[in-house]
């Protein structure tokens, strides 16, 4: 277990900002400075220097980051470890998700681990792809789930299931005359897509080039920040949109939304966990299995 002060010093270090590792550890930001101070009192080395308005990490706080990181990781190790021997799977558990995950994969899964495991403490944080993948690069996640393999270097992406992207429409649209398009007349449709950095758009685009078409060839009425958003803009606008057919099922079971085929395009996507390359910790491992368990077993 890391001394408090150690705590501290991380949520500064990973965010290079006082007032927000205030923010994320409830405390005040002179608690924080005072923190830091002890701190490099203590060790007789600055952690910490300024430059103009922001602040950096100084070799010393460089050396240190990396120990304490060490450190927390084996912490959490041996603690999943010693709640075996007692029958039992516990610790602490931060996943990030992309959005589609964070709202339709996610669920079910997180209901069953925390009635077989009520121990662990689970915290989720929701971003695109982009976003979730930076958030464990700067270790404030122990382990991402994105949509679509990523090409980061330092990442290792792990395949867990797989997803199709499809186009959507309101039955009530004009649109919905539509049992197929071809690209021709996609060009001419008003789209509504998600937003640059995610996982849907990426895949969209990827298909989009394999036929020589870019996305500005297209007729994008609006890119919205969740499928939520284009769900409920799809209400109100005679758009088709590009969704993850796992978060359309129970609209289109409803007779709200009608799939509209694309035949010249491959939009079959992977969702993937991610996690820094390297050995992964115990309670994350543990994790991947049981979500790829439960998937299995309900495919």
């Amino acid at each position: 277990m890391l001394d408090f002060r150690l705590r501290v010093f991380q949520a500064v270090a990973r965010k290079l900002s006082f007032t927000k590792a205030a923010n994320e550890l409830y405390i005040s930001q002179p608690a924080i400075t005072r923190h830091v101070r002890e701190l490099e009192g203590e060790l007789g080395l600055r952690l910490f220097e300024r430059k103009g308005n922001s602040i950096a990490l100084t070799p010393a706080g460089t050396l240190l980051l990396q120990h304490a990181d060490a450190t927390e990781n084996l912490w959490r190790d041996t603690a999943f470890k010693l709640s075996t021997l007692k029958n039992q799977v516990a610790g602490t558990l931060r996943l990030g998700a992309s959005t589609t995950n964070a709202q339709y994969v996610l669920p079910p899964v997180l209901a069953r681990y925390h009635q077989q495991f009520p121990e662990v403490t689970v915290s989720l944080l929701n971003g695109n792809t982009e976003q979730i993948e930076q958030s464990l690069l700067h270790k404030q996640i122990d382990l991402g789930l994105i949509e679509g393999a990523g090409r980061h270097p330092e990442l290792t992406y792990t395949e867990f299931l797989q997803d199709e992207i499809v186009a959507v429409a309101n039955t009530k649209s004009t649109l919905a005359k539509y049992d197929e398009l071809t690209l021709a007349e996609l060009k001419t449709i008003p789209l509504v897509l998600r937003e640059p950095g995610s996982g849907t758009l990426q895949i969209i685009q990827r298909a989009l080039q394999e036929q020589h078409i870019r996305l500005s060839d297209l007729t994008v009425a609006m890119h919205l920040g969740s499928t939520e958003g284009i769900k409920t803009y799809l209400d109100h606008a005679d758009c088709l949109a590009f969704v993850s057919l796992s978060a359309v099922l129970k609209e289109i079971q409803a007779g709200w939304l009608k799939v509209i085929d694309l035949p010249e395009l491959d939009m079959t996507r992977s969702f993937c966990f991610i996690q820094p390359v390297g050995p992964v910790d115990e309670l994350s491992a543990s994790f991947m299995r049981f979500t790829q368990h439960f998937y299995n077993r309900n495919v």
